[in-house]
């Protein structure tokens, strides 16, 4: 099962063949070195409403992939055509400043992710509901708990309602409490008629939450297609290298993560 040539119809809201993305160093030196290409073929369209789910090992592009869709970095060769339609990355503790107060930043950050500041003062209150910080909203962030700022941070992320939603393994923040309340609430955005990526590297997390998935391999799209058939052919590639490792080499645990996703 190849990665398809795309086929636009009115439901493609963004779509990409074969495009790639090289970044560059050692341009001031004499011997400059080559780019190095993080994507190099990748090639699938996203529909709307639905769950697309990004698979892959570590530094398969993965992370990458999803700051082209946002519009954070270019691409280098390919085309890429996005119809129309609003990203936004879901990133925690944007734009956070310690000397300002938990509002102050809830207002950057929000502002930083898409929000109008006055879209962020009117779901100041949700912001602060969810969160749990009650009165501690108004205190300077460097009297925080490192819980304290993940919970404000994704209650503000949560906030955020673009056309296309872009997850990079964020479900779950802060103590365990917390952990199951904004892991609960994730799901239930991945299970509306949103439009969603969701980057994972647990095969488990993508069969659970998505409708199709994309197999990033070195930079490639190895497969595209029906989420249980990708995430069968990736499990069936990693069984494969692990069992044909050199003897005495270390073997890669994969965990099957249900509850939510690490990062």
């Amino acid at each position: 099962m190849a990665a398809p040539t795309p086929t636009h119809d009115a439901t493609t809201l963004i779509s990409l063949d074969g495009v790639g993305v090289a970044f560059r160093g050692g341009q001031l030196t004499l011997r400059p070195k080559p780019p190095f290409w993080v994507l190099k073929d990748v090639t699938f369209d996203l529909r709307q409403g639905e769950t697309l789910g990004v698979i892959g090992r570590n530094a398969a592009g993965k992370s990458t992939l999803l700051r082209l869709l946002a519009g954070i970095i270019a691409h280098d060769r390919g085309n890429i055509i996005n119809h129309g339609h609003s990203t936004a990355l879901l990133s925690l503790q944007t734009g956070f400043v310690p000397h300002l107060s938990g509002r102050q930043n809830a207002i950057l950050s929000g502002i930083l992710l898409g929000l109008r500041r006055r879209e962020v003062e009117a779901r100041m209150d949700a912001i602060i509901e969810f969160s749990e910080l009650g009165d501690f909203i108004d205190e300077p962030l460097s009297n925080y708990s490192s819980g304290m700022r993940s919970r404000l941070g994704f209650s503000v992320a949560y906030q955020v309602e673009p056309d296309i939603l872009l997850i990079d393994e964020t479900l779950s923040v802060g103590d365990e409490e917390f952990q199951a309340k904004s892991s609960r609430a994730m799901h239930e955005r991945i299970r509306s008629d949103k439009t969603i990526v969701l980057v994972s590297h647990s095969a488990a997390t993508i069969t659970a939450l998505c409708d199709r998935a994309v197999w990033i391999d070195n930079g490639i799209s190895r497969e595209v297609g029906n989420v249980d058939d990708v995430t069968a052919a990736y499990r069936a590639e990693l069984a494969q290298r692990d069992t044909s490792a050199p003897t005495g080499a270390p073997r890669r645990i994969i965990r099957s993560k249900t509850e939510g996703v690490s990062t």
